[in-house]
């Protein structure tokens, strides 16, 4: 909700352009304003509660600016626009913006009103207070400072919401004539003003279309059934339709069941006594008609094969991206060429690689591939020749880069054979080239492909004779192979090409073990013949001294 409020404080150039005052009156798109809020606060999901606090909001910020306050935080005073004070279109918005409140407050209601029936008396008394609002605002556009414009879009705009009144109180005649007088007002401005206002009025008609054709079945005009089921069949009939209608269409067929007695199949025919096995098969047989009805709308669209204008606008914007990716890939190409060419005069210089060069041209034929399937472009013979004539000359230069690849890796053959490719291209080009002259002016030359083709392979196959040519003779006692590692024959020459690969044989590891002399031990041996000397004189005597030795004992005379 805080994002919503942020993007209603500041509106759309688009939406201020509209609310202005135009050169000879005021004027106001009221169903393209009303059209884009329903759609951008809420009603894209069926939100009427959102839009209704989108509609407060911003009939808040339309009083604040206009000055038009109904009194203070303290006290109520209600003030009515009137003609006289009619000096900016702003002030039709306020009006529009309380109808629109009331009537999606009442469809809110509509909503609750499935669990709640009492509601659809607040839901009555809503819609009736934007009928009023609406009448209000067709009085103001009466007046000869707003245009004609908006002067039918306000009484098609009150003909829709009386119509919505009496279409809820089953006023059936009366929401007719109301809902028939705004079709016709619709298709009268969808007449005269642009395909893309003209194609908002038309799914204005579109919408009401359903609730005409009720109206007429409740008024007692049986024809009127068949087309409605025919429109809930196709989808048509959403909103506060869709569950009448689907109680219609289930009221019809049960009246069609009791007729049903029997079904023929694959020259059999069976009788149907199931009440249930009949509107079932009644449905099957509507579904099959929609059905081919729809195929039938898609092969007539598709002979007639004409592309809107904004899809048409769509192809034209992709085109226009395309072509500059196609200009600036061949921009980086041509510089890539010519530092490809510096480094093949400087060896020792680092630079580009052929295969970035084929990057580049796969992504140029990837972009004239979109070119081909853009939209109302399918049956341009001649556009269709010009991507292919594009397509052929990119072709070759992507060619010609692999072959130079397979050359640097000295594959010669699948070098020579890509460069018969990219005369093939050169070819096909140069043979359709004579009808669109001015297509190959903005096109990389193929002659001087040709030409540099043509040296190429020459020097490709005298490459291929020397490489054969100067494979050295090694004499066959050099060629012996020999496991023993380089360490062990430095002084003698051996011809091992494993010596320059990955697992190089200089020394061997680990290495072998070699005896060595280990440490002497040492045994005492003459400890076991020597003869100690006595020593009983140095032991001490342990005598018999009872109670006197005992106090010597203490007192320490004996020690």
């Amino acid at each position: 909700m805080a994002a919503d409020k942020q993007n209603e404080a500041k509106p759309s150039p688009t939406e201020e352009n509209k609310e202005n005052a135009q050169e000879g009156g005021l004027g106001l798109e009221i169903l393209q304003i009303i059209k884009e809020s329903q759609q951008q606060h809420g009603l894209r999901h069926g939100d009427y509660q959102r839009y209704r606090g989108y509609c407060s909001r911003r009939l808040r910020r339309l009083r604040k600016t206009l000055g038009f306050k109904m009194g203070n935080r303290h006290k109520f005073v209600g003030k009515k626009i009137t003609v006289d004070i009619l000096s900016d279109n702003r002030y039709l918005l306020l009006v529009l913006m309380e109808a629109e409140r009331a009537w999606s407050y009442a469809m809110q209601l509509k909503q609750e009103a499935n669990t709640e029936p009492r509601k659809k008396f607040h839901l009555l008394a809503r819609l009736r207070k934007a009928a009023k609002h609406s009448e209000k605002l067709e009085k103001l556009c009466e007046s000869h400072r707003v245009d004609a414009k908006t002067k039918l879009e306000a009484q098609a705009y009150t003909a829709y919401l009386t119509g919505m009144v009496h279409f809820e109180l089953q006023e059936w005649k009366l929401a007719m004539e109301a809902f028939n007088k705004c079709k016709t007002i619709y298709e009268k401005l969808a007449s005269a003003f642009t395909e893309e206002l003209a194609l908002l009025y038309r799914q204005r008609v579109d919408e009401i279309s359903p609730n005409i054709r009720y109206c007429a079945y409740n008024i007692g005009d049986q024809n009127a059934i068949n087309d409605l089921m025919q429109m809930r069949l196709t989808g048509g009939g959403g909103g506060m339709m869709a569950e009448k209608l689907e109680a219609l269409i289930n009221q019809a067929r049960t009246k069609q069941a009791a007729t049903m007695s029997e079904v023929e199949w694959r020259g059999r025919t069976v009788p149907v006594k199931i009440d249930k096995a009949r509107i079932f098969l009644l449905g099957l047989a509507d579904n099959e008609a929609a059905i081919a009805q729809k195929q039938r709308e898609r092969s007539s669209d598709n002979e007639g094969g004409k592309v809107s204008n904004l899809q048409f606008l769509h192809s034209y914007l992709t085109y226009i991206k395309l072509c500059t990716l196609v200009k600036r890939n061949e921009s980086m190409a041509h510089t890539l060429q010519a530092k490809l060419k510096e480094t093949g005069a400087d060896e020792n210089k680092r630079g580009p690689r052929p295969q970035d060069l084929i990057r580049l041209y796969d992504i140029i034929l990837q972009s004239l591939a979109e070119l081909s399937t853009l939209q109302g472009l399918e049956d341009d013979h001649t556009f269709q020749k010009e991507v292919s004539l594009k397509t052929l000359v990119y072709k070759a230069y992507r060619c010609f880069f692999i072959a130079q690849s397979y050359v640097l890796v000295k594959k010669w053959s699948e070098a020579l054979v890509l460069y018969e490719r990219v005369l093939k291209y050169a070819k096909e080009v140069q043979s359709k080239a004579k009808s669109l002259n001015n297509v190959l002016k903005d096109l990389p030359d193929v002659q001087e492909l040709i030409a540099e083709v043509n040296a190429e392979k020459y020097s490709l196959q005298a490459a291929a004779i020397l490489d054969t040519d100067e494979t050295p003779e090694v004499s066959s006692q050099q060629q012996v192979k020999d496991n023993t590692p380089l360490c062990e024959h430095l002084d003698n020459f051996h011809l091992d090409k494993t010596l320059v690969g990955k697992h190089p044989n200089l020394v061997q590891f680990p290495p072998e073990f070699q005896p060595i002399p280990c440490k002497p031990l040492f045994f005492d041996l003459a400890l076991n013949h020597v003869a100690f000397p006595p020593l009983d004189d140095k032991v001490e005597q342990k005598g018999k001294g009872g109670l006197t030795g005992y106090i010597k004992g203490i007192f320490g005379f004996g020690s």
